[in-house]
């Protein structure tokens, strides 16, 4: 929850690729006070079944910027052995090649006091977008 002296942080992850929530992504949570700032890690979290994190770390007063850092990878390892029976012809049984093409996803963006900000990942193994969510 955010005061006037601080913003806030969510997010939820949905995988595009099975139409359902990415449960058990880590998520870590960074934060700095300005541009030219050192990022100062927070903590972080994982998603439940519903892809949500439900226990971010509060954000420090006169934080200006947030990265969100979703280590996606281990997720879809886990998961490709259910989708290669469902998705026979997906580019990683046809080509032989990586399952995933982003490991990782870093999400930076600014944040004012007072202000909360939920910030969904929609997710595929071959790519993601990322949007201000409500």
């Amino acid at each position: 929850m955010s005061t006037s002296a601080t913003a806030s942080v969510s997010t939820h992850i949905l995988d595009t690729s099975v139409g359902r929530p990415a449960e058990g992504v880590a998520v870590h949570l960074s934060a700095r006070s300005g541009r030219e700032a050192d990022w100062q890690k927070l903590g972080g979290s994982a998603t439940d079944a519903d892809g949500r994190c439900k226990d971010l770390p509060a954000l420090p007063e006169g934080t200006t910027h947030v990265r969100l850092d979703f280590a996606v990878e281990r997720y879809f390892e886990k998961s490709a052995n259910k989708q290669a029976d469902a998705q026979q012809d997906a580019p990683a049984n046809r080509d032989s090649g990586a399952g995933v093409f982003f490991p990782e996803v870093a999400i930076t963006f600014a944040v004012v006091p007072g202000e909360h900000y939920h910030v969904p990942l929609l997710l595929n193994p071959f790519g993601y977008s990322v949007y201000r969510g409500s």
